[in-house]
């Protein structure tokens, strides 16, 4: 057996006496009860972003707005699916994913909002998507390597919520401003 690998009977053991903990292992690193905080934060920052896109897939008027409205329903999708990862790692990790509605947006990191102009919907998710990668580097930067799989997550939203930052700064560069 490799030298940092825990004798194999040990191991075998702690599986057994620890089989409530499920995945949580002697090996994860990381304070179980702040990841879930942590988790359930996002989980409320991702559903907020599903609701501030659908509103400016539904609200977007004006000459451009067909293909724009197309994006933000999109990133709405995408944002959903986000919420459903972090609701999934939530229950691996032990805890309950918060949907309440109730303190959802005091939860969120990004925040909800009602333009009415085009570019004015789309400068305000350009902002969520810029809110959502600061916080998500952070955290992963938090992570190392004390979680893993919650890194390796919240890696993958990082990298779809840039794309979704680029998305929208390309958008602001196409639409003139006076729509």
């Amino acid at each position: 057996m490799a030298e940092f690998l825990t004798d194999i009977k040990t191991i075998r053991e702690r599986a057994r006496a620890e089989i409530g903990k499920g995945p949580i292992t002697d090996a994860y690193g990381a304070d179980l009860e702040r990841v879930i905080q942590v988790c359930n934060e996002a989980l409320a920052t991702e559903l907020v972003c599903v609701l501030r896109y659908k509103r400016h897939h539904y609200t977007a008027s004006g000459l451009q707005s067909e293909s724009v409205a197309q994006e933000f329903l999109e990133h709405a999708a995408e944002e959903q699916e986000h919420a459903d990862k972090l609701a999934s790692r939530i229950v691996q990790l032990g805890g309950e994913p918060d949907f309440n509605p109730d303190t959802l947006s005091s939860r969120a990191h990004s925040q909800y909002d009602e333009s009415r102009g085009l570019i004015d919907m789309i400068k305000e998710d350009l902002v969520a998507e810029r809110v959502a990668v600061a916080s998500y580097t952070e955290i992963i930067q938090w992570l190392g390597d004390k979680d893993i799989t919650t890194r390796r997550v919240f890696e993958e939203l990082l990298a779809k919520e840039e794309e979704h930052a680029d998305d929208m700064q390309s958008l602001l560069e196409r639409i003139p401003s006076d729509t």
